[in-house]
């Protein structure tokens, strides 16, 4: 039996010393043994798709040349000691979201070659170690402004040359702290904000060649980051001075417009050609010149200059006007009064403004104020203004909707200058009456007018509306008022009517010094 357990045991002791098995090379796949990290090489060899069985221990994945037409969830996921990732000409189309959020030590993503059509931001997600991004030779066309954000503070080289960008999330690039390379030639761009490449600390090197720029703003230095800007139809004027003054021999930076200039090479041309023009206002205008208080308004301005000057206005208060829920600025100057009030009445004036200097219009508007109530004191003349409540002065049993004299369908009782109980009676039937308003103005200046309805369904007593119907508050209409003595903006407290499950009567309660019931059939 002793001789039986020696082998036995033996045999054990070299299974359990066997070293485990090394993974399997995908098919079609290189795997070399020499290399000194684990090396997947499935470059020109006709994939279809990101191979399932990849080890994914890899350190560097080379899948280049394939026909790899998506890249899904699943395709890369564990793979957290890649480093190095090559999906270079593949026809790829689309990222899943998430598709690379396991590649938390990915220092190189080469997608150049492919079809992409746009990054958002979920595609890109994961990647915080990224340094270099390649996706040149693409179809982007949009960019969205989280895309950048998982590598933003450590990317140092961009290439999105060759594409179909219009324009570009500009904050997202200005945020790279680390940036050195930013390749953008070959696209659409159109501008380049101001400042936004003084806000990359670290750049060397900016291509911006073949765009549809036409002014360029200046870019930190000297020595500041090496420039290509060739290509673009540049307007050469004095904003281009700064370019002019750095440009050094071979240099492709050419004058598209004025027509003097046209065809020259901008380092060719005299500082004292790179010229600006004062603006002027041609015209500026109200249309219609005078308005009913709560009227719409609108400004228009228009100015010549080179460059073509920025329009702003400034209120009759001297103030710069901003966009606003009753005011907005156009894109071509104009200025938009949704509603105009009394402090709308007054004088406007456009300014127009570029690098050579400033122009000024000013545009008088009317604004004509709408009547306001009069009321009468014993032994006194009538004089302007409201009471504590126009509805509490008038009586709180008014009768609305017609019908016979005395007989109240709608009924406003206990009226304060900030409260009203509103009744209906539900012995009765009330066919005429379908939806009341309730108008609260709240104006001290630019405030609006707020109505809430309360709109009623069948249900009541002969087949008419009635208590039983459903009720909807609702906010129907706002308009501006006269200024009031006090101004208020809190919303009312409602409450069901009398003699419903609901509860006691519909009391909306408000802060205002005015206020009115009226109802609608």
């Amino acid at each position: 039996m002793a001789k039986l357990l020696v082998p036995l045991v033996v045999l054990g002791a070299v299974a359990g010393g066997a070293p485990p098995a090394a993974p399997r090379c995908p098919p079609r796949c290189l795997c070399p043994a020499a290399a000194p990290s684990p090396t997947l090489l499935c470059a020109r060899t006709g994939l279809l798709a990101v191979p399932p069985s990849l080890d994914r221990g890899a350190v560097e994945l080379r899948l280049a040349d394939n026909f790899i037409g998506a890249v899904g969830r699943a395709d890369f996921a564990n793979m957290s000691s890649l480093v190095h990732l090559t999906l270079s000409r593949n026809g790829l189309r689309r990222l899943a979201p998430g598709a690379f959020a396991d590649l938390r030590a990915l220092r190189a993503l080469h997608l150049d070659g492919n079809r992409l059509p746009a990054l958002s931001g979920p595609q890109l997600r994961g990647l915080a170690s990224l340094r270099h991004l390649i996706l040149a030779n693409n179809q982007l066309a949009t960019i969205d402004a989280a895309a950048f954000a998982a590598f933003a503070a450590t990317v140092e080289d961009l290439d999105l040359s060759h594409n179909n960008l219009p324009a570009l999330p500009w904050d997202a690039v200005a945020a790279m702290a680390s940036l050195a390379t930013l390749t953008l030639d070959h696209n659409l761009l159109e501008r380049v904000p101001a400042g936004a490449v003084a806000r990359l600390p670290r750049l060397a090197r900016l291509d911006l060649t073949a765009n549809r720029l036409r002014a360029l703003p200046p870019v930190p230095g000297p020595p500041g980051p090496a420039l290509a800007a060739g290509g673009n139809p540049l307007h050469c004027n004095c904003e281009l001075l700064w370019l002019r003054r750095v440009a050094q021999p071979g240099r492709l930076e050419t004058c598209a417009t004025p027509a003097p200039l046209a065809g020259r090479l901008l380092g060719a041309v005299p500082e004292e050609e790179l010229t600006c023009r004062a603006p002027a206002v041609t015209a500026a205008a109200a249309h219609p010149p005078a308005v009913t208080e709560g009227q719409p308004l609108r400004l228009g301005c228009a100015a010549v200059g080179d460059p073509p000057p920025a329009l702003h206005w400034l209120g009759p208060d001297g103030r710069v006007v901003h966009n606003g829920s009753r005011r907005s600025v156009g894109a071509d100057g104009s200025l938009e009064l949704r509603v105009a009030t009394l402090r709308d009445h007054g004088g406007f004036t456009c300014v127009a403004a570029n690098a050579a200097g400033e122009a000024a219009a000013r545009v008088d508007v009317v604004v004509v104020p709408l009547p306001v109530p009069r009321r009468e004191r014993d032994g006194d003349d009538p004089e302007l203004g409201p009471g504590p409540s126009d509805m509490a002065r008038a009586g709180g049993n008014e009768t609305f909707g017609g019908g016979v004299p005395g007989e109240r369908r709608v009924v406003a009782a206990e009226v304060t200058g900030s409260s009203a109980r509103i009744r209906w009676l539900p012995q009765r039937h009330v066919p005429g009456v379908r939806m009341v308003q309730i108008q609260y103005n709240s104006s001290a200046d630019d405030a609006l007018v707020y109505r809430w309805g309360l709109l009623r369904g069948g249900g009541g007593p002969g087949g008419g509306p009635g208590l039983g119907g459903s009720r909807a508050l609702f906010p129907s209409h706002s308009y501006p008022r006269r200024a009031r003595p006090r101004r208020h903006g809190s919303l009312p407290r409602l409450d069901a009517p009398e003699g419903t499950p609901l509860g006691p009567p519909l009391r909306p309660s408000f802060g205002s010094t005015h206020w009115m019931l009226e109802s609608t059939v």
